[in-house]
């Protein structure tokens, strides 16, 4: 029978060991590759999920107005609407005293034709007088010219009138009010030598088409 010796029972107890570690490898690879899975899962159960939805891009952000440049805007739009109303304004009494020298000169162009009457001329005359006419006064000559044009012929009588001077005593854009100082040589047949009429003549005038006419004439 052999007998085994120390060192032939050493080895015997190193090859055994070897043989249980060998044995015992693949169950600790199973539990290392659990372990692993179980990182992982835990791993992407902690990831954060990703959203379906693309990210937006920031919109540019507007600078807001500074408080000095808004003061500066509404003084600005003030004087805009201060310039603007002058202007207005201004215009206003730009066509009123328009108007007004106008209506002057028109009346005193027409007290001028209605206070000069040549027999010799006087449907001529009264043509002039009625075609500066209008309203009241139109229709009150149109109704008298026919005696007062006999008159005047019968007599062989003339008249020359001459404006001295003239104010406006009120006036819009379509209607004035003129009084007038009037000098008139008048002759005729009686009396050859003429004779100065000096009268005041107060005369209403409207603008009609485009025209000042005298609606109203009155001798006060």
């Amino acid at each position: 029978m052999p007998v085994m010796t120390n060192e032939g029972a050493e080895d015997l107890e190193v090859a055994a060991t070897g043989a249980a570690t060998i044995v015992d490898a693949p169950e600790s690879a199973d539990k290392a590759e659990e372990v692993s899975e179980s990182e992982q899962s835990a791993s992407a159960d902690d990831a954060p999920e990703e959203t379906a939805e693309e990210p937006k891009a920031d919109k540019p952000k507007r600078p807001r107005p500074s408080l000095r440049a808004v003061a500066v805007a509404l003084v600005f739009a003030g004087l805009l609407g201060v310039t603007g109303f002058l202007g207005w304004q201004w215009w206003q009494q730009h066509q009123l005293s328009q108007a007004r020298d106008a209506a002057q000169r028109a009346a005193v162009s027409y007290a001028q034709v209605l206070t000069s009457i040549d027999s010799a001329k006087v449907d001529e005359n009264f043509k002039e007088v009625l075609d500066g006419s209008t309203g009241e006064f139109k229709d009150m000559y149109s109704q008298s010219s026919e005696e007062l044009r006999q008159l005047l012929i019968e007599n062989k009588a003339t008249a020359y009138g001459r404006v001295l001077d003239s104010a406006v005593q009120e006036a819009s854009k379509d209607k004035a009010v003129v009084l007038l100082f009037v000098d008139q040589r008048v002759s005729n047949e009686k009396l050859p030598d003429p004779r100065i009429d000096r009268s005041r003549m107060k005369m209403t005038l409207e603008k009609i088409d485009g025209r000042w006419r005298a609606s109203k004439v009155e001798l006060p």
